[in-house]
């Protein structure tokens, strides 16, 4: 059998899970890959009392509620705050949320809803509650971008994945450091997938990245991810700042977002078997290779 010679090749080295949109993320050494990306990843999402999605973008301090995944529980922690546990698979009555432009049914969590709105509201400062995902619902990634086949996602953005390049972070710090800036990590960019051994910005010039273990497996970068000021955010303080984006605007302006600054690719999932969601799970050191795309 003859090997297939890849232009680029690369190593899972930081898998990330983010259960509730623009709170902390959790880095795991394994994840399930499903068709809407990783599993628990923006199962959850908080809402104001309109059921519209909060972010780090109004509420910066959304970086300090770290979540965490037990066999039976989510528990979410923040400083100065007693911890609390809802069931993983908490549902309570149906209820609407929006996320950016689109608006889906969601669960709101029955009998922890109303202390969990108490504890969220006390450490953002507004009123405000959790939602849960309901998967029976057909929320789908952008057709423009994805093209062909389906690419559902859960309260995510738009897209199941997002990839980044070590290399990028890397570059980036450099320039940081050059500017007398301190340096950060790929946290600022809340990717899913961090790449060890790619050039800087890989992800933009592949076609896909097949999972060499897994045949006919692949992620399939579609669309680059453009960013607001959330990179800025630090996300041990929640504390805004300007150097990151400043950075970034000077040499990541993108001709395919009509000059946008991007970092990082969203990807959809390709070849995953019907049934087999449970089967496929990624893990740290996992080689991917992939052919440049010559547009």
């Amino acid at each position: 059998m003859n090997e297939v010679a890849y232009d680029v090749m690369g190593q899972i080295d930081q898998l990330w899970i983010y259960p509730i949109k623009s709170c902390a993320g959790i880095a795991v050494r394994q994840a399930r890959l499903l068709r809407h990306g990783l599993q628990w990843d923006r199962h959850w999402m908080v809402v104001d009392a309109d059921g519209d999605f909060l972010t780090q973008r109004s509420h910066p301090r959304m970086a300090l509620i770290r979540p965490q995944i037990t066999d039976r529980h989510l528990v979410l922690h923040a400083p100065d705050q007693d911890s609390i546990e809802i069931p993983l698979l908490a549902q309570g009555q149906a209820c609407r949320a929006r996320v950016w432009d689109d608006t889906v049914q969601a669960w709101d969590l029955g009998e922890w809803a109303q202390p969990v709105r108490w504890w969220l509201s006390q450490v953002l400062g507004t009123d405000c509650r959790l939602v849960r995902f309901d998967p029976a619902q057909d929320r789908q990634a952008s057709e423009r971008w994805v093209q062909a086949g389906e690419a559902p996602v859960h309260f995510a953005d738009g897209y199941p994945l997002l990839l980044l390049s070590q290399a990028a972070v890397d570059e980036l710090n450099q320039r940081l450091a050059r500017a007398g800036e301190a340096v950060v990590d790929a946290r600022r960019f809340r990717p899913n997938i961090v790449i060890s051994g790619m050039e800087a910005h890989d992800e933009d010039r592949v076609e896909e990245l097949e999972l060499l273990d897994q045949p006919g497996l692949s992620l399939r970068p579609c669309k680059p991810c453009t960013r607001c000021p959330i990179p800025d955010i630090d996300p041990d303080t929640a504390v805004p700042g300007t150097s990151v984006g400043h950075q970034i605007r000077g040499y990541r302006q993108d001709s395919r977002v009509g000059g946008a600054i991007t970092f990082g690719m969203n990807a959809v999932v390709q070849g995953l078997p019907e049934g087999q969601d449970s089967a496929t799970v990624l893990t740290l050191g996992q080689s991917l290779g992939g052919q440049l795309r010559f547009d």
